[in-house]
């Protein structure tokens, strides 16, 4: 595929996010009019103050997040699915969700263990915190174990065991508790875009950018990886910097999503295959920003779905997600292509 093709494929697909954007912040169980919402983006000013309280303080920082966690989560499923060469692989293969669930169980479930009968509130920066501590604890388990263990496919198996194991902590913890703050925890396995604040924003932007910068710093990496880990040797490329620069990356990424939204399901593991269909190519250079851009446009128009236009209601983002990206996975499997050719 030529240059010229690549320039107009990410051309269009910028004009596509553009409209996403817009449109997520159009829809709402609030009706704004076209030219009151270009109003309020355009000169801050509206007819009706609530609306103006509506778009700022509600849907941008809504549209702004699916569009972080959308790039986020595909730029970490790429990743993974390059270093473990495994087109199924996805970015909480590691255990980084199941870390992530366990800080929250712990905090909001774990806390009427040890002190029952008491009646909790619990803030929002608290379970952002709570599941940041717990993803980071998977990731610094997995980067002990990778300083010792060489091959990559027994680290994933240690990434799928550590995640068991956290799912296991998770379920008793569910067994003891108190049947509110079980539907609490239940709620943020759910999923939503809609918990993270305007104040919040530069912090989630400041995080992920972290992640975004060591993938980039690793586009040489991860395209030497793609011949496999013996390969990267013979060029002069350290496997082992490579391999926990990418764990990093896809720990940030993975963790600090989660951590601000819930676990968010599919969009890693489907969208880089959409790309690489897209684009026909296995270069990184092209499909890291390619990921990035097609992924915060399916999470829009993913959480477009969710709001269920014209209701009050609103369905978990996760459930949105999966009836996205499973067809995707069936996909995959039924071609039983192998990742070398999936470019």
């Amino acid at each position: 595929m030529g240059k010229g093709r690549y320039i107009f494929l990410f051309g269009i697909l910028g004009i596509l996010l553009l409209i996403s954007f817009l449109a997520d912040l159009f829809l709402g169980s609030v009706n704004i009019p076209v030219n009151e919402l270009l109003s309020i983006l355009l000169k801050g000013e509206s007819s009706q103050s609530e609306w103006i309280t509506i778009v700022q303080d509600f849907r941008i920082p809504r549209a702004v997040t699916a569009v972080f966690a959308g790039l986020s989560l595909s730029l970490a499923g790429l990743q993974m699915q390059t270093v473990f060469r495994n087109p199924l692989a996805g970015p909480y293969v590691l255990g980084i969700s199941s870390g992530a669930s366990l800080g929250v169980a712990i905090l909001v479930m774990g806390a009427y263990i040890l002190f029952p009968g008491r009646d909790f509130h619990f803030q929002t920066g608290g379970i952002i915190t709570a599941a940041w501590l717990g993803s980071g604890l998977i990731m610094l388990l997995l980067l002990l174990v990778s300083f010792r263990i060489k091959d990559i496919m027994t680290i994933l198996i240690l990434g799928i065991l550590f995640g068991s194991i956290t799912i296991a902590f998770v379920s008793i913890l569910q067994y003891f508790t108190h049947e509110t703050l079980l539907k609490t925890f239940i709620v943020w396995t759910l999923g939503s875009l809609g918990n993270v604040t305007r104040g919040q924003l530069p912090v989630l932007a400041g995080s992920l950018g972290l992640g975004v910068i060591l993938s980039i710093v690793s586009i040489k990496i991860l395209n030497a990886m793609l011949l496999g880990e013996n390969y990267a040797r013979s060029i002069g490329i350290n496997v082992m910097t490579g391999r926990i620069l990418l764990f990093i990356s896809t720990s940030i990424l993975a963790g600090t999503v989660t951590a601000f939204c819930g676990p968010i399901g599919f969009i890693g593991i489907a969208v880089p295959h959409i790309a690489r269909l897209i684009w026909k190519t296995a270069d990184h250079r092209i499909l890291i920003p390619a990921v990035m851009l097609v992924g915060a446009i399916v999470l829009l128009i993913a959480d477009m779905i969710s709001q269920l236009p014209g209701s009050d209601r609103l369905l978990p983002i996760n459930s949105v997600t999966a009836l996205i990206g499973i067809p995707v996975v069936v996909w995959i499997v039924v071609r039983n292509q192998r990742f070398a050719n999936l470019s």
